[in-house]
């Protein structure tokens, strides 16, 4: 097998795990009362943190045999992958807006990762890194806090879920510039970055859980699986002194294709706000009981609908089976 074919093979088993990953960890939210974040009793939840290990292992593979421009799109099939895996194991579909949503952030993903390019990137500076760590902790603790100000479930999962991508996105940072710099002869020179990387990443991973609570999969999922890369190529831009191809041309197309990608999280994001029709109400049996029901306020038994018989019991005397109708006390005209 050719490099770049093992490049993409590695790169498809890392979204089908990433996917498999976070339909754990909405199982593990949809079903557990315990805590938001951390739910650390769950064995269930430390299997999707070892899918995410695995992910991320095949990913960084993937990278090493093949270019960033054809494994980071490849990347995106992880919202793709994950909606009829959730269908085909646990159950649970999407409706047909989740899916084009789903699909429009995809596309819109891989077109924007396959126009940037990492030719002639720089290496990241202290000041640079210092920069980084702030914006991004100050992101992250923005829309943490913004999250717990809504009142809307589905819109608390996208903030959640785009506080995770931006911490994710920053430890992808951080781990491309430790693997360019990192040398055997001092294995722990860049200590630092790895601690800012490990805060990064188990940040990410304990938000994400968060965002999967009350909020279904697509919508979080979809989120996190465009905010990530594009911080990433964001700060690639910035920082790294990367670009996108054909110029002028790639840098507009790169707008459009992001355009697209928020489109398509604002179809999920609506999707989830969006109520269930609700079924008609079934027709009220009639009561049938004591003619002493519960009291109402005004110390009154609440009575039956017109029209509907009430058994009051035995009878004393030959009319042992007397039905009486009781009038509504609106139509009554008692207040």
């Amino acid at each position: 097998m050719s490099p770049l074919a093992l490049s993409v093979v590695l790169a498809l088993v890392s979204a089908v795990a990433y996917a498999a990953a976070a339909i754990v960890q909405e199982r593990v939210a949809a079903s557990a009362a315990g805590p938001r974040y951390a739910p650390l009793r769950r064995p269930a939840w430390w299997g999707a943190v070892v899918l995410n290990g695995v992910g991320a292992a095949l990913h960084v593979a993937a990278l090493a045999y093949g270019p960033l421009s054809l494994v980071q799109p490849l990347g995106a099939l992880t919202i793709v992958f994950a909606l009829p895996m959730a269908a085909l194991f646990v159950g649970r579909g999407a409706g047909r807006r989740a899916r084009h949503g789903a699909l429009m952030a995809t596309a819109g993903l891989a077109g924007l990762l396959s126009l940037t390019t990492g030719t002639d990137a720089r290496a990241l500076g202290d000041g640079d890194r210092w920069l980084l760590t702030g914006t991004a902790f100050g992101a992250v603790g923005l829309l943490f806090a913004g999250a717990h100000l809504v009142g809307r479930p589905a819109l608390r999962s996208v903030l959640l879920a785009t506080a995770a991508g931006v911490s994710f996105g920053a430890a992808s940072v951080f781990t491309k510039a430790v693997a360019g710099e990192w040398t055997a002869r001092a294995p722990l020179a860049e200590w630092t970055a790895l601690l800012v990387l490990s805060a990064f990443a188990v940040g990410g991973l304990l938000l994400s859980q968060a965002s999967y609570r009350g909020a279904g999969l697509a919508a979080p999922l979809a989120t996190l699986t465009v905010v990530n890369p594009v911080v990433a190529a964001a700060v690639g831009v910035t920082l790294f002194g990367e670009g996108f191809r054909y110029g002028a041309a790639g840098a507009v197309a790169a707008l459009l294709c992001g355009a697209v990608a928020a489109g398509g999280l604002v179809e999920l994001t609506l999707d989830r706000m969006t109520p269930a029709p609700e079924s008609p109400a079934p027709p009220a049996k009639p009561a049938r009981g004591r003619g002493k029901g519960p009291r109402g306020s005004d110390g009154d038994a609440a009575g039956p609908e017109i029209g509907q018989g009430v058994d009051v019991g035995a009878v004393s005397g030959a009319r042992a089976d007397l039905e009486v109708e009781v009038r509504s006390r609106a139509v009554a005209g008692r207040s």
